[in-house]
């Protein structure tokens, strides 16, 4: 019987898709029974080292998984490290005692993961995989895609490759130094050391034609510092690694390039990052770090029952600051984005905050200063105006005074202009006699030229009251001499108005800093209100006084009291106010136009009722030395 091919078709399209779904849920199912596993207990991970703890390279790759894993977990997770030390007891007698013993430690705690870092450990974990961990995932990390192959690693040993190509390594070199002419590459003579220069000589044996390229191998560790204390100034030196010598004497690589950078004479590069900080000038290289992170992130992911699959590390050159000084290089021909260690900071980069918190300061006190010297010119500009306006008040103020007492001065003019015009004609009806008495005419000519001076002191004071300034006169003088000339002046008014004046005067010269003319209208102000004030009073009872003295050590002080009828205690604040009077005729300016002079000097002027009856004003102003 034939079969329809139809139903045969579609037969056969049902079983393909069955055995998909098989498949899929085969998958799930894993992953369910990989995370039921852990169900009930933390995750157990073992960190699989192939040396001792003292390797840089696996100690940092470790330790960045072992952080990673913790901080993920939240620290619920069972981290175990094994160090199978293989560069110093690399016989298989020495792995089958440790296979056995850890078979033996762990038969109780299978780990769920075993991270492996390098390849040593992960043929380790393969070869023994049945016998200590034989449920679990196998991740790895440390080798490349070529090294993995060799393995013949199962299906589901998955790691992250890192393939170390020491020509990205000369490529940093070349980009440094573009005149070398010789290249030389050094090796240990460790099973991994060989490994790694036969890697080499692959990987380089094109660029090696662009050098005169030389392999130091074979030699013990002051044999290659002696033969690279000598090299040619335009050299390459590549450093691979040396974990042993041809002695059989061990070391970290770290610290075999770090004496024979110290002893080179040309620079000297490597493929990992860990020589940073041992004379190496840069390289280029998967960070351990970054194996690290990886090989942790696909832990995470098999612990969590996921599907992992392999992942390469990114590479990244690397160099050191120190060492490009050291031989003259240029930072600006490293490759973009080259992680440079150890470069000293510029002055901005280590102290900015310092050297921000005093740009602010001085930008403040910059500011401030700014301020204040506006503040200062605005503050000058008022004073000036000020000043100015004070000298057209006072201006006015001599002006009102000298029209007040010009009827007295006209008639204390008239005095010396009267007698002047009767000597005159006394002369001439001399001089018509027959015999003219010469030496009364002498006489007569003597007192019209004393006269004349009277007359000529009274019209320069009067011009002194009347004459208008722009800026004022600053001078040094004794105040007796201010008490003087004002007696002088009042002398006429005093007399109509019968009022005697008298002065008591220090007899120590009295040295003030002022405008002697603005000092001479203040006492000119207060007598003149002083005289008004004793209008009332008896004629024989009216005493205007003037007296000075020494004010303390510094100060000197004048006073002006009468004997009129004294000021309202409930005024005594008020009277220096602008337009405050008691006048019917007054400005009410006197007073304020007095007090703006004194303080205009540095002095004070208050009023007060004398015990007698009568009025006192006093001034205090700073003497020019003090005593």
């Amino acid at each position: 019987m034939l079969r329809d091919p139809y139903i045969w078709s579609r037969r056969r399209v049902q079983n393909a898709v069955g055995f998909l779904i098989a498949i899929f849920v085969a998958i799930l199912l894993e992953g369910s029974f990989a995370a039921a596993e852990t169900a009930g207990r933390s995750p157990r991970v073992l960190i699989l080292y192939p040396y001792d703890e003292r390797l840089p390279a696996t100690s940092i790759a470790g330790e960045t998984a072992r952080r990673r894993l913790l901080e993920a977990n939240s620290g619920k997770i069972d981290l175990f490290s094994e160090f199978l030390d293989l560069s110093r007891f690399p016989e298989d007698v020495h792995t089958d005692r440790v296979a056995r013993y850890m078979a033996e430690k762990y038969s109780d705690h299978r780990p769920d993961v075993v991270i492996a870092l390098g390849e040593p450990s992960t043929r380790f974990m393969v070869a023994h995989r049945e016998a200590i961990a034989p449920h679990a995932k196998i991740v790895f990390c440390g080798f490349g895609r070529d090294s993995a192959a060799k393995l013949n690693l199962p299906a589901d040993v998955v790691g992250a490759f890192s393939d170390f190509d020491i020509s990205k390594t000369l490529e940093l070199a070349r980009a440094l130094q573009p005149r070398a002419t010789h290249l030389f590459i050094i090796g240990g003579s460790a099973n991994f050391d060989r490994s790694w220069l036969a890697s080499a000589r692959t990987d380089l044996a094109a660029a090696a034609k662009d050098y005169d390229t030389t392999y130091l191998q074979g030699l013990s560790i002051d044999e290659f510092m002696e033969r690279t204390s000598r090299l040619p100034a335009d050299s390459i030196v590549l450093f691979l690694t040396v974990f042993a010598d041809s002695t059989g004497r061990n070391f970290l690589p770290k610290d075999a390039v770090g004496l024979v950078a110290a002893k080179a004479s040309a620079p000297v590069y490597g493929p990992y990052d860990t020589y940073i900080g041992h004379g190496v000038v840069g390289g280029n290289a998967a960070t351990f770090e970054s194996m690290g992170s990886a090989v942790a992130g696909l832990t995470l992911d098999a612990l969590a029952g996921k599907p992992i699959i392999d992942v390469d590390v990114p590479h990244t050159f690397f160099a050191d600051a120190r060492q490009l000084k050291r031989w003259g290089l240029s930072e600006s021909a490293l490759p973009p984005g080259t992680a440079l260690s150890f470069k000293e900071p510029s002055i901005w980069q280590e102290y900015w905050p310092l050297i921000t918190g005093v740009l602010v300061v001085v930008a403040l006190q910059a500011m401030i200063i700014a301020g204040l010297l506006f503040e200062r010119r605005r503050r000058r500009a008022a004073e000036s105006e000020s000043g100015l306006r004070l000298l057209e008040l006072v201006h006015l103020n001599q002006s009102a005074t000298a029209g007040a007492l010009s009827a007295s001065i006209a008639h204390e003019l008239n005095q010396p202009l009267g007698a002047i015009l009767s000597n005159a004609e006394a002369a001439e009806a001399i001089l018509q006699g027959d015999a003219p008495d010469l030496k009364l005419i002498q006489q007569i000519l003597a007192d019209i030229r004393d006269d004349d001076q009277r007359a000529g002191d009274i019209i320069r004071r009067l011009r002194g009251l009347l004459k208008k300034r722009n800026a004022i006169d600053w001078q040094e003088f004794d105040l007796n001499e201010v008490v003087d000339s004002a007696i002088t002046i009042l002398h006429a008014e005093a007399a109509k108005k019968r009022v005697a004046v008298s002065a008591e005067q220090s007899k120590r010269r009295l040295r003030v800093r002022a405008d002697m003319v603005h000092l001479q209208q203040v006492v000119l102000n207060l007598a003149t209100n002083a005289m008004d004030a004793m209008v009332d009073a008896a004629t024989t009872d009216r005493k205007l006084i003037l007296h000075t003295t020494l004010y303390g050590d510094t100060k000197v002080e004048m006073s002006i009291s009468d004997t009129g009828r004294g000021i309202p205690k409930e005024r005594l604040d008020n009277i220096f106010d602008a337009f405050y009077t008691t006048k019917p005729n007054g400005t009410g300016l006197g007073l304020s136009i007095a007090r703006a002079i004194v303080e205009t000097y540095g002095g004070k002027i208050w009023a007060d009722n004398r015990a007698g009856g009568g009025a006192v004003f006093r001034i205090v102003l700073p003497l020019v030395q003090p005593i």
